[in-house]
């Protein structure tokens, strides 16, 4: 079958912004798919049909597929591949049959701006996900890098932080990466008290441990103050062999 869907990422600077490949997709597309804030930057006069994504979006994503043969382009913030929808889209239809035409990430224009190197960062979404994902990517030194959800979500990051041990750490909110309205806003985690922000941004923090915090490693072998107990708790050195003799592989369950 011929590629019939088109995955276009766009950027701040909006639909001006678009690659010519990109740009052409969305023309011969009879079929144009997107957020309200995406669909908002097509002409009035374009008078093609408009699917705005649905809430949850499972609806939308089977009547993107029913489309199938027929001129479709999704249109997609930043690296549809990227905590974006080019990853649910792809558990429905195959690569054989999309384009996906990527435009920066969050992540990669975040880097730019800090000097930081993309290899190196620790990278999570809170949209729609629990922030208390953000405890397993803390330990001291750590550059992180966190789609918000919305214009609350740096808040919600610095309390955790601040709740973690890790209250020292430097917060960097990125807006509007890209656009004129562009805009950073930075502080130290447990000072924080910036409220008015911008509902697309992204977090970078510099993780600084509180002098008494307790770190642990991500390896078998905890210490015993890392768990909650009553005291009937397995040798530390047992627990770390046992573990080690598991090998247990990513997604396992054991």
């Amino acid at each position: 079958m011929q590629k019939w869907l088109a995955v276009v990422g766009v950027g701040e600077e909006g639909l001006a912004g678009l690659s010519p490949i990109a740009r052409a997709l969305l023309d011969q597309a009879v079929v144009v798919v997107g957020g309200e804030r995406h669909l908002a930057m097509l002409p009035v006069h374009d008078r093609r049909e408009r699917l705005l994504w649905s809430t949850p979006i499972a609806a939308s994503l089977d009547q993107v597929r029913q489309r199938c043969g027929q001129a479709v382009c999704v249109l997609a913030s930043g690296d549809p591949m990227c905590y974006g929808i080019g990853v649910s889209l792809l558990r429905q239809t195959p690569i054989t049959e999309m384009t996906i035409v990527p435009a920066p990430s969050a992540f990669s224009l975040a880097c730019a701006r800090l000097g930081w190197s993309l290899t190196d960062v620790e990278t999570l979404s809170l949209c729609g996900r629990d922030p208390n994902l953000l405890h397993a990517a803390l330990y001291p030194g750590a550059q992180l890098l966190i789609l918000s959800a919305d214009g609350s979500t740096p808040a919600v990051v610095a309390e955790r932080l601040t709740q973690a041990g890790f209250g020292q750490s430097q917060m960097t909110v990125l807006e509007r990466m890209g656009g004129a309205q562009e805009g950073m806003v930075q502080g130290i985690a447990c000072d924080w008290r910036e409220q008015h922000l911008s509902d697309l941004n992204t977090i970078a923090v510099a993780c600084v441990p509180d002098a008494e915090t307790l770190t642990f490693s991500r390896l078998a072998g905890l210490p015993d103050a890392a768990y909650h107990h009553d005291g009937q708790l397995t040798k530390r050195e047992v627990r770390a062999v046992t573990l080690a003799a598991l090998a247990p592989q990513p997604g396992q369950l054991l």
